[in-house]
């Protein structure tokens, strides 16, 4: 058997430096959306992975235009002419000084989180986000202030109205329009002057008008239009600018809230690999990709309004209703609620259709918690309303990766069922102690300005929010 030398100690000593620096070396490559989690673990996104390096990509190949089933969307053959952008940016120096941006940013968050500290650059800041409705509130805070001073963006022009640079602002679809104008406006302060300059590109399309435009009256539910004029407008982008080739598409992205929007990178998967989609329907079971993608909340939004009825409702210790939903049959999950609960209890009270004589908004105000079951999609309106009233939100849903969760910690102001333990609603509600409701009641309260939609955007509202997604997923790239 072997015995220990005299250099041994010194031995045992270099081997333990050695594993602090690869111990230190892993951090500095860790997913930033990681790091963000350091106090409190992921419920969606436990993988760790070192950060992405995206070289670029060949051309695609050019699509044949089909301009009878795009309506106005432009598909004008490129000319030289066309290319002054692209030729004004040819040069890889723009690349490298927008990395190096990144890599300050990256340095300056990892400092906050080391040093647990908040330090700020505007004396006049309004609001600084604590408690423990963050993963990381320390994280949270310098990301943002990074994202507010650094992140650009750059929306296509290409294209015309209204599939392109225009959508819905009212109805369930609403957020994916409000979005799109407000990148679209030119007062948003995160609008690059010059694509050299951007972070990330933006494609202005509108889902839900390409269905509103090209397919009513329906006649198919075939999503090859939707996909061909989406594919078509990367292509016409792509073979004009270099910046889709450049990272394979990493640091581009579209928003949008219509159910039929993860359908659009289905048919050519190689094309669509490092795409950011921002989509309502945040569905892991449908390729949903945390890692890469970004969840949306979904508004239900009347003409006119900027957010569903404000209605705080009464004080907590004298809301009566125990748990509260009101709505149609649509999907699975909304079925087996009603098979269940509907009309059955008066403390959980379900129902398909209020009576004229009941206001939806005021019962809510009247419940401690309200039900938000998936309907035919994951994603449901009833998430926000149920912030908005101050009611905490119970989600009802498989397979749903929350917005905002890469930042909120939803566990602390909303309950999650899953959808085979709806029988066993009741005596999970009333499992929870009246204290444990209490503080999470007042989380739901602080946690509203991150869901509130101003125009034009206010720091920390829902537009940041989004941008704040998105620019954690930039983060966690490198462009070679």
């Amino acid at each position: 058997m072997a015995t220990l030398s005299l250099h041994s100690p010194i031995i045992l000593f270099t081997s333990f430096l050695l594993l602090l620096l690869l111990y230190f070396s892993t951090l500095n490559q860790t997913h930033l959306s990681h790091i963000f989690s350091s106090i409190t673990s992921f419920d969606h996104m436990q993988t760790k992975h070192t950060t992405t390096q995206v070289s670029p990509a060949p051309a695609p190949a050019p699509a044949v235009a089909q301009t009878s089933l795009h309506g106005p969307l432009s598909t004008s053959p490129i000319t030289k002419s066309s290319t002054s952008i692209s030729s004004h940016i040819k040069n890889k120096s723009g690349m490298k000084r927008i990395e190096e941006d990144l890599a300050r940013a990256r340095a300056t968050i990892r400092k906050a989180i080391r040093t647990r500290n908040y330090t700020s650059h505007d004396n006049e800041e309004s609001f600084i986000p604590r408690g423990c409705i963050y993963r990381n509130a320390y994280a949270f805070h310098q990301s943002h202030i990074e994202m507010v001073k650094r992140f650009k963006v750059w929306a296509y022009k290409e294209g015309e109205q209204p599939l392109v640079h225009d959508g819905p602002t009212k109805g369930i679809y609403s957020i994916e329009g409000h979005f799109i104008n407000e990148m679209d406006s030119g007062r948003s302060t995160f609008m690059a002057r010059h694509p050299d300059e951007a972070h990330v590109f933006f494609l202005p399309i509108s889902v839900t008008y390409i269905i509103e435009y090209v397919y009513k009256p329906i006649t198919t539910y075939a999503r090859d239009q939707l996909v061909r004029i989406v594919t078509d407008y990367i292509y016409t982008v792509a073979n004009k600018y270099p910046y889709w080739n450049r990272s394979s598409g990493a640091d581009h992205f579209l928003v949008s809230c219509h159910d039929w929007a993860p359908e659009v990178s289905n048919e050519n998967p190689k094309l669509f690999k490092n795409f950011m989609r921002v989509l309502c329907n945040a569905n892991t079971s449908e390729g949903f990709q945390p890692r890469r993608d970004v969840p949306l909340p979904e508004f239900n939004l009347e003409p006119f309004e900027l957010s569903p009825p404000r209605n705080r409702g009464l004080a907590p210790n004298k809301r009566s209703i125990l748990a509260f939903f009101a709505g149609g049959a649509h999907g699975h999950i909304r079925n087996v609620l009603l098979e269940h609960w509907k009309d059955k209890d008066d403390e959980v009270q379900v129902h398909e259709y209020l009576p004229k004589n009941q206001n939806y908004s005021e019962l809510m105000g009247q419940s401690k918690f309200c039900l938000c079951p998936s309907g035919y999609e994951v994603a449901s309106p009833r998430v926000v309303e149920a912030i908005y009233a101050e009611c905490v939100p119970v989600i009802i849903s498989d397979n749903y990766v929350l917005p905002f969760s890469d930042v909120l910690d939803w566990s602390k102001f909303s309950i999650h069922i899953p959808s085979k333990r709806i029988p066993e609603i009741k005596t999970i509600l009333k499992g929870i102690p009246n204290y444990k409701y209490l503080q999470m009641q007042k989380r739901v309260t602080k946690v509203q300005r991150h869901f509130e939609l101003n125009r034009p955007a206010k720091p920390f509202d829902v537009f940041h929010m989004l941008l704040h997604s998105v620019w954690l997923r930039r983060l966690n790239i490198r462009l070679q």
